[in-house]
């Protein structure tokens, strides 16, 4: 699947719930799209694997949340909207959470360069003749990622 057309929130939700199986420890998703695209929903959806739904929030103000899903993994929820560059992300050690969880993080694409090598993009867009829709694009960065989109 390299598309996905979601028709609520709720299906976007069961979107991430479903993708969530596939995540492993270390895995990063870079959630690009509009402000109310439905990237906080995604996320709520993947914690929702996990029965953690209720504890997502967006992290705009806290730049990253930490949901603790069991006792060998967390999931990492960054919203970099508002650092000003890659240097603010490595200043504040965003780079050191890539590989102790699995890493969901909006807005990545402004600090492309500080992402790693191998990540899972999902570009979210809304439609416009349908204020519900969304088109989910999953663009693989490495083989990894090919390999994962495969499998969902």
């Amino acid at each position: 699947m390299n598309s996905y057309i979601s028709n609520s929130i709720q299906e976007t939700k069961e979107l991430g719930k479903q993708i969530a199986s596939k995540f492993n420890k270390g895995d990063v998703v870079v959630l690009n799209g509009d402000l109310g695209a439905g990237k906080t929903a995604f996320v709520a959806g993947v914690a929702s694997y996990w029965n953690k739904e209720n504890e997502v929030s967006s992290p705009t103000f806290t730049i990253i949340n930490e949901i603790v899903l069991n006792d060998d993994l967390s999931l990492f929820h960054f919203d970099v909207y508002r650092l000003e560059d890659e240097d603010e992300f490595y200043a504040i050690g965003g780079e050191e959470y890539f590989d102790k969880g699995i890493t969901l993080m909006e807005w990545g694409n402004t600090i492309k360069s500080a992402l790693p090598k191998e990540y899972l993009e999902i570009k979210i867009d809304k439609d416009s003749n349908n204020e519900n829709i969304r088109i989910f694009n999953f663009i693989p960065h490495g083989k990894h990622y090919e390999e994962l989109i495969e499998r969902i």
